[in-house]
């Protein structure tokens, strides 16, 4: 899909290699039998450097989750292993799975096992084999590149149709920057934290409190603001690791350095948030709200997330169908106040734009024509609140048969 420019960013190629001071591997050493999928990665750095993270906020956790938050308790990292294919969540031997694998990746590279972060995704409630990690993890640190940014972002998908990879050059204080991510992220995608599994990588210096900042702030107007199917998942992780190699004078104020950081991390995190919500299970269309004119940026955030989050309206979008009333309807039963009887909305995409709805109340439109809009691959929904300066954009799809089909089978 198409990437969204950002002044001062140009994109790059490499991932979450892009950046200097980091390799990348992945293979598939065999977690889930009978699969062919690469199902284990690895990010090492050359050394401990800053790093930072969010995790999901439901309250059945991964295991990782715990063992990441203890090993990330000082700000600082140095590699990242993660397997796809079984969550290690809800298993009674979760946190000692965890520790292993971390354990088994510090031996091979000869590091600290608390300097490792470590993420699993897959089926919930099924034990983790430790042996396929035993066994793969030679081959893994031996295929560890600067050029393996790509196979790492194949490693950690399950349901994904595509691998979701964003890098972007910026300047810095008249030095060149980078920042790459990739995600994994399809199905159980719902705003509540990282909706995902997602990890970045900058040659930025910056302390590891400023990185905790930044990384938090541009979550919150990013993947918290994704959703496919209103399922939180149990192990959400976004993390990101700063190996200061760019040369840059160390970032250790909110100043306009800091400033640029967010921005550049910004395009990265919103392009990745488009990618997972295009490649929502079984979806066709990528869904855009676009929220203006509020009273406060939560009120805006509200509604924008209450519109994507319908399945009503996902349906309709599905159908082509410009049933604008669902979109309001979510509007009416979202979190805050709202006038409704300001609300002006209208929907748009490369085929054109058209009015459905002002002062609260449908205005005549052709449906020819909004099923013509309505029918391009990406499709946005723009409600203007008339209530204030505040805006907020939320991405989702469309709703399918295949949706139903995929989880309907999705342990076999």
């Amino acid at each position: 899909m198409k990437l969204v420019q950002f002044e001062g960013c140009s994109f790059v190629s490499g991932g979450v290699t892009a950046p200097k001071g980091f390799k990348a591997s992945g293979i598939r050493c065999g977690i889930r039998e009978g699969k062919t999928k690469k199902d284990i990665g690895l990010i090492a750095a050359e050394r401990p450097v800053p790093a930072a993270a969010v995790y999901t906020q439901n309250k059945v956790k991964g295991a990782p989750i715990f063992v990441t938050k203890e090993h990330l308790a000082n700000g600082y990292a140095q590699a990242v292993i993660v397997n796809s294919g079984i969550a290690n969540t809800c298993c009674a031997d979760g946190i000692d799975k965890a520790n292993a694998m971390c354990q088994i990746t510090a031996g091979a590279l000869d590091i600290t096992a608390d300097d490792i972060i470590v993420a699993s995704t897959g089926v919930i409630g099924q034990p983790l084999p430790i042996e396929p990690v035993e066994n793969g993890m030679p081959q893994l640190v031996k295929e560890l590149s600067a050029d393996g940014g790509h196979s790492f972002a194949e490693a950690i998908m399950t349901t994904d149709t595509v691998s979701k990879e964003v890098a972007v050059e910026f300047e810095l204080g008249g030095v060149k920057a980078r920042i790459g991510g990739c995600a994994k992220g399809s199905g159980m995608i719902h705003p509540n934290m990282a909706t995902m599994l997602s990890f970045l990588t900058t040659d930025v210096d910056i302390t590891p409190e400023l990185l905790q900042t930044a990384l938090s702030a541009v979550v919150a107007d990013t993947f918290n603001m994704v959703s496919v199917d209103g399922d939180t998942s149990t192990n959400d992780t976004c993390a990101i690791m700063a190996s200061g190699e760019a040369g840059n004078k160390k970032i250790t104020a909110q100043d306009g350095d800091f400033e640029v950081f967010v921005n550049a991390l910004y395009a990265v995190l919103m392009n990745i948030s488009r990618m997972i919500a295009a490649d929502g299970e079984g979806a066709t269309r990528l869904l855009e709200c676009v929220v203006t004119g509020g009273n406060s940026v939560e009120q805006a955030k509200a509604c924008a997330k209450s519109i994507i989050c319908s399945s009503l309206m996902k349906a309709a979008i599905f159908g082509a169908d410009a049933n604008w009333g669902r979109a309001l309807c979510a509007i009416g039963y979202a979190p805050v106040d709202v006038d409704v009887d300001k609300v002006e909305m209208s929907f748009a995409s490369e085929a054109g734009c058209i009015l459905v709805c002002e002062n609260g109340a449908g205005v005549p439109f052709s449906e020819e024509t909004a099923k013509e809009i309505l029918l391009k691959d990406e499709v946005k929904i723009l409600i203007d609140l008339h209530d204030g300066e505040a805006a907020a954009v939320a991405w989702g799809c469309d709703l399918t048969y295949d949706y139903v089909k995929i989880n309907g089978d999705y342990r076999s």
